[in-house]
């Protein structure tokens, strides 16, 4: 018997789908102002359905994003009105959980040529982490592109003396030499050679094919610390795509069902990974898929 931590699932897609009105480019924000029901809701799905590690709502809600659509002042609100939620949620449900602070990309996701400066990256995280902080019981830096983005989220995170989990998203397809790379082109071992000398506590791979982190996970296993992975459930993303819009163009695989996705996350576990859960597209029946293929395995599903 292994103990697994297991995430929830996406949260903006399906929060689309449950909506009355159409995306928009800072979702986050118009959902948490006018349906934070929608979210609560859904984050309460997660728990029932065996999520033992809650994530904020904050994904799109960074300084940065809120002053490129001239709505600055409602960053630190915002914040906070997720941190509400969550704690409703799991107030409601009664059931124990951990909550994950959220570091994202700070200049859109999969896009590792618009990372910004180490300084101005840190500025920007360490804004973040001090609000969550007194909240949440771990951060989770989540789909760096670069290992220079992962590192400047990691020392923020850590700073905090909170356990620091950083996952990194791969590119969609293999290199050229087979392996899985980073949507910058860096290696797996590049990418967790940036985190050298931090005192991160687990390592994993989000927001990319299952496949192609089912190719990167002996490269994980291989640093020695708990690994993982929580992935989406994209049709390729289109060229024409761009990140910090609205997600009109992003198509749903009809080939990862709850079950499909799930034997997955098994072939993750049986390479050791002891971190598992969902991205984009992956919703609550996939996480109850998860939790019961991995009680069947014998696993015991843990908290953070």
């Amino acid at each position: 018997m292994t103990d697994i931590i297991l995430l929830d699932g996406g949260m903006g897609q399906e929060l689309v789908r449950r909506s009355k009105d159409p995306a928009t480019p800072q979702w986050s924000l118009y959902v948490m102002k006018h349906e934070p029901e929608l979210v609560q809701e859904l984050h309460e799905e997660y728990l029932r359905a065996g999520a033992t590690v809650l994530t904020l709502n904050t994904y799109a809600t960074t300084r940065g994003r809120f002053r490129r659509l001239g709505d600055e002042a409602e960053f630190i609100p915002m914040q906070h009105r997720a941190i509400e939620l969550v704690e409703a949620a799991r107030d409601a449900v009664g059931v124990e959980a951990s909550f994950a602070g959220c570091l994202p990309p700070l200049a859109g996701s999969y896009r590792p040529e618009l990372v910004w400066e180490q300084d101005e990256m840190l500025a920007e995280y360490r804004e973040i982490v001090e609000i969550e902080a007194p909240k949440v019981d771990v951060f989770l830096c989540e789909t760096m592109s670069t290992a220079a983005e992962g590192r400047a989220a990691a020392i923020a995170a850590c700073e905090s003396g909170k356990p620091t989990w950083v996952a990194w998203t791969l590119a969609e397809k293999p290199a050229e030499d087979g392996t899985a790379r980073l949507r910058s082109g860096e290696t797996v071992a590049e990418a967790i050679a940036g985190i050298e000398g931090l005192p991160v506590a687990g390592i994993m791979l989000n927001c990319c094919p299952p496949e192609m982190m089912t190719l990167a996970m002996d490269d994980m296993a291989a640093d020695g610390r708990p690994f993982g992975g929580y992935a989406n459930g994209f049709t390729p993303i289109p060229d024409e795509y761009v990140p910090g819009t609205t997600v009109d163009l992003l198509g749903r695989r009809t080939d990862l069902g709850p079950d499909s996705y799930a034997q997955h996350t098994m072939d993750w576990v049986d390479a050791g990974a002891t971190i598992v859960g969902g991205c984009c597209e992956v919703e609550p029946a996939h996480t109850a898929a998860m939790a019961q293929a991995l009680t069947d395995a014998g696993h015991r599903l843990v908290t953070a």
